[in-house]
């Protein structure tokens, strides 16, 4: 009898379609092997209430709180009414507003001094925080088993799910309890050596102590083990690449002793900084060998990347290959080009009258090349011709041929999708040497596990001549004159002779704007959306372009700059703000990477409190880039203990890229750490802390690259293997191989 494996039951056979598909479509589980491993995201001792100051704004949450008060109020000349409810956690207070028809379950059952269950989405509406018509399950005292399902709710610890606004937490609950049995069907994939080594409990016990925890004991227990496995199994995928990647044959590439990096080394007006000398030297050793180096650059904005980046491109043109530098973005891929045309002078000039005699040509390939000169690329590329070529995503298409290729770097790899590095990957005659640089500075345990193919070089000195830049927040809705003093400050740069960056987080050309139904809304519909009031819209470069141009900045000379433009005109624009002919840029992030403008002193973030903390730092690296000392102002309208107001004084009282990225990673939910825009997979970290983890990680690293020297194939470890193609699937495999 065929029979399918308790764990990949489909969850609508267990739970019933109706809750299947809400779990399919808002929490990506599908079956029975997916739900178990949904673990509770926290647990509420009964009795215990949640703290009810800590609550994100704008999320999911659910709490466990005491009624104290609840009153009917009438609106709208007594035709409309809603029942707002008080909720306490013994300090703070916690605003419910019920509407409508809905309101007469909740007021008959939340009477003062009644424990409950909340979950909802948390908003602010007159400066208060509040949950608008939150779902709730009522929670009887001890002792009280009235009515109440023996299973999830008998325990002491209740345990709280990551939920939904379709599917709430107790519900979640309920359906674990119909799958926990499955638990006992469970492969355990630690080599037995291993888990009795490291004192790890039996993959089964962890299951059922995750979820059904008797006591704090058993949820830690539960916790380190499924820790191990997510690590462990991760690890052993990347060991596996790696070992795969060292059997890989590659082309040694050692510059000439007196070729064209010797030649471009004589003509540079400084000396390279101690960091670049040990990065280039590491860089240089890979390149030497007969297997393809995998390297991940990472520098702070502004740590000479692209120079050692450069320097390794022309040991290989020396060693009579070929150099590829990928850009995200043709407007980068332009920047490159430019410069490091303008560094190498004479050298780029191969072929042409006034070339020096070591030189080469450095071709430029973008999307939006007219034909004659695309052409012209492709033969430059063919023949071998240009030694270096800088280009967007259009490297990679078929027609592309290289004549040796040898080289492949790799700008800003978090913007890089899966299948674009393997195909440049496939260009070459034999496997080219990669490099991938990234101004995001990544904390060593998330290089272990994101990119734990790639070897880490880590570029920490900024070089000379780099100016400190100055960051303040200013509280717009606080402190409303800080906000036009930070227009004077604007103005007083320009007047200088310097320029600056107003950036908005919307484009604002009606076309990212949600569409109004055209139906009618009743007085009790209105009266929820204000209680309901979501933030306002966040603000857009159009709209700002416009207030600012006849407003604050009046007579200075603005532009705007954004996605949606036309390659043509984006450059445009570029080149004037780069003459120096426009004041002040408005722009949304198409600026974070790359643009290199040394007499923008300012910038103004607008709604700071939208963007993640490392593209704050990413921004911010746009100013202070020539002499003068750089100036970035992170406005937001959020209150003053709002976390977000906290993120933003962490970003504005540190450069240090490196702490950033970690209070970043603290702040975000660790699923998001893998960058999961570029896999489409959803995170297979889910107990895993990868900020706390670092032992756990390390020790796993350790373990797996053991476990793979031993058995490449693992075919000793059938449980592993299985593990291993769940979390790989074909298509992570290549993920994971690609970053």
């Amino acid at each position: 009898m065929d029979l399918v494996p308790a764990l990949e039951e489909p969850l609508k056979k267990v739970v019933g379609p109706a809750t299947a598909k809400v779990m399919a479509e808002n929490l990506d589980l599908h079956t029975v092997g997916d739900l178990l491993h949904h673990y509770p995201r926290r647990y509420a001792e009964r009795g215990e209430l949640t703290r009810l100051a800590d609550l994100p704004l704008d999320e999911h949450v659910t709490v466990v709180a005491q009624v104290a008060s609840a009153r009917i109020l009438k609106f709208n000349g007594g035709r409309g009414q809603r029942l707002e409810v008080s909720i306490t956690d013994g300090s703070g207070q916690l605003q419910l507003v019920f509407f409508g028809r809905g309101i007469h379950k909740p007021h008959k059952d939340l009477l003062p001094g009644t424990r409950a269950m909340f979950a909802g989405k948390v908003s602010v509406f007159n400066r208060k925080m509040q949950l608008a018509h939150p779902a709730y399950e009522l929670l009887r005292a001890e002792g009280d088993e009235v009515g109440e399902a023996v299973g999830s709710w008998a325990g002491a610890l209740l345990p709280i799910y990551p939920a939904t606004a379709k599917l709430e937490s107790w519900k979640i609950a309920k359906s674990v309890d119909m799958v926990l049995p499955s638990a006992q069907e469970a492969e355990d994939p630690l080599p037995p050596a291993l888990r009795d080594g490291r004192g790890l409990v039996p993959l089964t016990e962890a299951l059922l102590k995750i979820h059904r925890p008797h006591s704090k004991a058993d949820i830690a227990a539960a916790r380190d083990r499924l820790k191990w496995d997510e690590a462990f199994v991760l690890q052993v995928a990347l060991a596996r690449r790696r070992y795969a990647d060292a059997q890989l044959p590659a082309v040694a590439r050692r510059p000439k002793e007196d070729g064209l990096l010797k030649a471009f080394d004589a003509k540079l007006p400084f000396t390279l900084t101690d960091g670049q000398e040990k990065v280039s030297k590491e860089i240089f050793d890979d390149l030497a060998t007969e297997h393809p180096m995998h390297r991940l650059l990472q520098g702070e904005v502004g740590s000479g990347k692209t120079m050692v980046a450069l320097r390794a491109m022309l040991a290989v043109v020396d060693a009579g290959g070929q150099a590829a530098m990928l850009a995200p973005t043709e407007v980068l891929a332009q920047q490159h080009h430019r410069s490091i045309v303008e560094m190498m002078g004479e050298l780029a000039q191969g072929g042409m009258l006034g070339g020096a005699e070591q030189a080469t040509k450095v071709t430029l390939l973008t999307g939006s090349m007219g034909v004659a000169a695309r052409r012209q690329a492709l033969l430059d590329l063919v023949t071998g011709e240009a030694g270096v070529v800088i280009g967007t995503h259009a490297l990679i298409e078929d027609k592309v041929q290289f004549h040796d290729l040898g080289l492949v770097v790799v700008d800003e790899q978090h913007r890089f999708g899966v299948e674009q590095r393997d195909a440049l990957r496939g260009k070459g005659k034999q496997p080219p040497h990669l490099l991938v640089m990234t101004a995001t500075p990544i904390p060593r345990t998330v290089a272990m596990t994101v990119f734990g193919d790639l070897e880490t070089s880590v570029l920490d000195q900024l070089p000379a001549g780099r100016s400190p830049i100055a960051s303040h927040v200013v509280p717009a809705q606080d402190k409303p004159h800080f906000l036009a003093r930070a227009w004077e400050r604007v103005r007083e740069e320009v007047e200088k002779g310097h320029q600056a960056y107003v950036v908005c987080p919307r484009i604002g050309d009606g076309e990212d704007e949600p569409k109004k139904s055209g139906k009618k809304k009743s007085a009790e519909d209105k009266a929820e959306e204000e209680a309901t009031a979501e933030k306002r819209p966040p603000l857009a470069v159009l709209d700002v372009a416009e207030q600012l141009a006849h407003g604050p900045l009046q007579g200075l000379k603005v532009e705007v700059l954004h996605g949606r433009m036309q390659p043509d005109d984006k450059d445009a624009v570029m080149r004037r703000f780069a003459a120096g002919e426009t004041q002040v840029l408005v722009a949304t992030t198409v600026i974070e990477v790359g643009v290199n403008v040394p007499n923008a002193t300012a910038m103004v973030i607008m709604d700071a409190d939208r963007f993640g903390v490392s593209q704050l730092h990413q921004l911010r690296g746009r100013v202070g880039r020539g002499s003068a000392p750089g100036l970035c102002l992170l406005v937001s309208d959020m209150p003053e203990a709002s976390p977000a107001r906290a993120r933003l004084g962490a970003v504005a009282s540190t450069l240090d890229g490196f702490e950033l990225s970690r209070i970043d990673l603290e702040q975000r939910r660790e699923g998001d750490v893998l960058g999961q825009a570029q896999s489409g997979v959803r995170s297979s970290l889910r107990m895993l802390a990868v900020i706390e983890d670092e032992e756990i990680i390390a020790a796993a690293r350790e373990e797996a690259v053991a476990v793979v020297a031993d058995d490449p194939e693992l075919e000793r470890l059938p449980a592993l293997r299985t593990a291993l193609d769940a979390l790989l699937d074909a298509e992570r495999e290549q993920y994971l191989d690609k970053g």
